[in-house]
């Protein structure tokens, strides 16, 4: 009767019989045996007395069942009639023995349960999730519905998260995300070399569930050390003689789906350490998948700048190896969108400077990977040509100095792989770590340094950051010699053995003496003169006087052609001195230049210093003038190099203590008070300020100054913000503070951030330098609009402090200082 059942029918009935008796028994050993009749449906063993079919409705029908059965009746009597060892061996060996990926999901339904819990970390030990991954390689796991197959992968992933929601503080060390995705990518890669195996044995595997895995996990933010940290480096190693290790890659690659893709890529292109490691990997998936191309030209290079250097040239060299690759980098997209995205003004203007830096990197690199064939037809670098024109261009005109170095440095390199009549462009700027990188990148290293390199990024932590030990070099001194033909131990010359005079406290003599009236110093040598202008200039008032117009033109068309040391400081010293003391004429006429054609931004921003720093000096009172013997001595009486040798020390201490131990009532003036002394700027400050707004918005051949002039407009406000504060208490305050609010009122929304920043400076000068009296006279109708400016969202969070310039006049003074600090600086001024 039993052998004409099918059987499907015949373990359908052999489980309900075994699940009834576990329900309705007591006794041990009809316990054990029903047990051992279940786990009989997982063994496969050649003394087993269950069929193949059987086993498979079993594992296809009812395994799932069986173990949720388990789960349930986890407490009942029955399971604590069994030993320790007996549960081991028949309860748990169910969980173990059975298909893995029902198990899985089984025991995720119940992690809650202490003993599911260890369970589950014995299902992770012995190597079940290689077993899951590989059924479903071979395609004998569950059936392949999309919710189910969705599941599992929720599951399979999440795993770190869905315990430590269940378990908390009782979480498993094995669960945890730093130990369980590298244990998930070991399983990966024995998936991977099993799948290689099987196809060298001419047998057919899926890598769809791998890959969907692989990008599920890369997609919650795993894809660093913890899944490629492990698959980079023996996906490299085993790819590098073996073909069939590649066409795998290049499979599992293929089969992540594309809204997992990007992650993948991101994770795999930060984990291997060379361009020809990831070509080896990927193959060419940039050329048959549109969304990998797009991350790899196209998002990697200009929407993302976190990435370091060896990114980019891991990312182009990739590019660049390849010939069938090698089109996108040139003619495609990757040249041309990285010197676009360079040379865009308003990305130049807006984007951060990390940003720029980053594409100002790509952009080098890629140029330094084409070939001179690519430069050397006119018709192909003419793109390039007017990038490197307009980006230098949208560079300089930056009001930034990083910007504007960075300009300089993309455009001499871009203009030494081009052959434009043979002219190179060669600016001055000041090197640093930054410009030295991005000349760097215009030299590939050579196959020898970037295996040294590797070495080096393959070594501990500790050990990176050492140098070279010094026995290295003796050894290279031999090797030298070697090559050279003499002897290590001889005398390289006879005069090694004279003793070097001592020339430390040797002064540089001039053959020409330095002039000593102020009309020599238009004849003499330059040096000469600039060391010696400032102080004749001071000594003899009258005199200059007499040439301070004549000097001042000479000095601000004066160029360093010689390399004087410190001319710049030594020229302006001299120009502010002939300004302090023949303020009208000189203000006169460098006000007037300022504003004249032919003349280089450079020479503007040096008026406007000039002019700033004389007013300041101007607004200082006048001091005693003492000479220098006096000062030296009064310093050394108070501040004695050693205490104990001071007569008076000690009568300082005893009367120290007694004035802190005294109550007075009160106390008289213990200082007297200052000296009045007359302000020497009020009486020429509009002489400063007026003749700058005469002519702003009338644009010259070589100067805009409301057009692309942004540099020398912002500093233009910020003089006009220190002149008007440095006129404070000034009769002419009034009408300069009504003036400079109408200049800078029309330009408070511009697009640069120097300038804003000015307007914003400007306002708070002629809101504190104003007599409170005029503020509600003059400017009664802009005193609405000014606040409701201020307070603002447009201009930032100092407007909130500077609102309350307008409702009190003591605490606005103090208020401002700060404000003085955190808007301008001298330094950032002189910049």
């Amino acid at each position: 009767m039993m052998q004409s059942l099918t059987p499907d029918v015949e373990v359908r009935l052999s489980v309900g019989q075994c699940v009834r008796t576990l329900t309705t028994s007591k006794e041990k050993e009809e316990v054990t045996k029903t047990l051992h009749t279940l786990t009989s449906y997982l063994d496969d063993g050649p003394q087993s007395t269950i069929t193949s079919a059987q086993r498979a409705e079993f594992s296809r029908a009812h395994y799932t069942r069986t173990l949720q059965f388990l789960i349930s009746n986890i407490n009942a009597d029955w399971l604590q009639l069994l030993t320790v060892a007996q549960c081991t061996e028949l309860w748990d060996g169910l969980f173990l023995r059975g298909p893995p990926d029902q198990t899985l999901l089984a025991l995720m339904d119940g992690i809650s349960l202490d003993r599911l819990v260890s369970i589950l970390e014995r299902f992770l030990q012995s190597g079940r999730l290689t077993v899951l991954l590989w059924t479903r390689c071979q395609g004998t796991g569950l059936s392949d519905s999309p919710q189910l197959r969705e599941t599992l992968l929720s599951r399979l992933v999440a795993l770190p998260d869905l315990t430590a929601n269940q378990l908390h503080h009782h979480n498993k060390t094995l669960f945890l995300p730093q130990q369980y995705y590298p244990l998930l990518a070991r399983d990966m890669l024995t998936v991977l070399e099993r799948t290689c195996q099987a196809l060298r044995d001419r047998k057919d595997c899926s890598l769809t569930f791998v890959a969907q895995a692989l990008g599920k996990a890369c997609v919650q933010g795993h894809s660093g050390k913890q899944v490629f940290g492990v698959l980079a480096p023996h996906l490299s190693s085993c790819t590098l003689s073996d073909m069939v290790w590649q066409r795998v890659c290049w499979k599992l690659l293929e089969n992540v789906p594309e809204r997992w893709l990007e992650s993948v890529l991101t994770g795999m292109v930060q984990a291997v350490n060379r361009p020809d490691a990831l070509s080896r990997i990927m193959g060419n998936l940039v050329l048959k998948n549109k969304k990998a191309q797009f991350v790899i030209t196209h998002k990697l290079l200009l929407l993302q700048y976190k990435y370091e250097t060896r990114v980019l040239s891991i990312l182009l060299g990739y590019l660049a190896q390849d010939r069938e690759r090698r089109p996108l980098l040139i003619q495609v997209s990757v040249l041309r969108s990285l010197c676009q995205a360079w040379a865009n003004p308003s990305a130049v203007r807006h984007t951060p400077l990390e940003q720029q830096l980053y594409v100002s990197r790509a952009l080098l690199l890629c140029v330094g990977l084409l070939s001179d064939e690519t430069f050397s037809c006119p018709i192909k670098h003419d793109p390039l040509l007017q990038c490197m024109l307009g980006g230098m261009q949208s560079h300089l005109d930056s009001s930034v100095v990083r910007v504007r170095r960075m300009g300089m440095v993309v455009g001499e390199c871009l203009s030494s792989r081009m052959d434009v009549n043979g002219a190179k462009l060669k600016f001055e700027y000041e090197h640093d770590e930054e410009t030295e990188e991005l000349l760097s990148l215009m030299t590939p290293l050579s196959e020898e340094e970037t295996e040294l390199l590797d070495d080096r990024l393959d070594l501990p932590q500790d050990v990176k950051g050492k140098t070279v030990p010094s026995q290295a070099v003796p050894s290279q001194a031999a090797s030298v010699a070697q090559k050279s033909g003499a002897d290590p131990d001889s005398e390289l010359d006879s005069d090694d053995e004279l003793t070097p005079y001592d020339m430390s406290a040797d002064q540089e003599m001039s053959q020409a003496a330095p002039p000593r009236y102020l009309r020599d110093c238009l004849e003499v040598r330059v040096d000469l003169s600039l060391r010696a202008i400032e102080g004749l200039v001071r000594k003899n008032t009258s005199t200059a006087r007499e040439v301070s117009v004549e000097l001042s033109k000479v000095l601000l068309h004066m160029e360093d052609r010689y390399n004087t040391v410190g001319f710049l400081s030594l020229r302006q010293a001299a120009m502010v001195a002939l300004t302090v003391t023949d303020s009208v004429p000189v203000t006169e006429y460098l006000t007037t230049e300022f504003y004249s054609m032919n003349y280089s931004i450079r020479q503007r921003l040096d008026i406007l210093e000039v002019l700033i720093m004389s007013a300041q000096e101007l607004s200082q009172p006048i001091t005693d003038k003492e000479g220098p013997s006096k000062a030296i001595q009064r310093v050394t009486m108070n501040t004695p190099l050693y205490p104990g040798d001071d007569p008076i020390h000690w009568r300082q201490v005893v009367e120290r203590r007694i004035q802190s131990k005294t109550k007075r009532l009160s106390k008289g003036v213990t200082h007297p008070p200052a000296k009045p002394t007359p302000n020497r700027y009020a009486p020429v400050a509009g002489h400063f300020f007026f003749p700058l707004l005469r002519n702003y918005d009338r644009p010259q051949v070589t100067f805009d100054l409301l057009g692309g002039d942004h540099l020398v407009l912002g500093r233009l406000i910020h003089t006009l913000g220190l002149l008007m504060h440095l006129a404070v208490n000034a009769p002419v305050a009034t009408q300069m503070g009504r003036a400079l609010l109408d200049f800078v009122w029309a330009v408070r929304y511009h697009v640069d951030q120097m300038v804003r920043r000015g307007v914003l400076f400007a306002v708070c000068s002629v809101f504190l330098s104003m007599p409170s009296q005029s503020l509600l006279v003059e400017l009664s109708d802009q005193l609405f609009e000014t606040r409701a400016w201020l307070a603002g969202e447009n201009t930032g969070q100092n407007n909130k402090v500077s609102l309350m310039l307008l409702y009190t006049r003591v605490e606005t003074r103090l208020l401002y200082l700060n404000i003085l600090d955190r808007v301008v600086s001298p330094s950032e001024f002189r910049e």
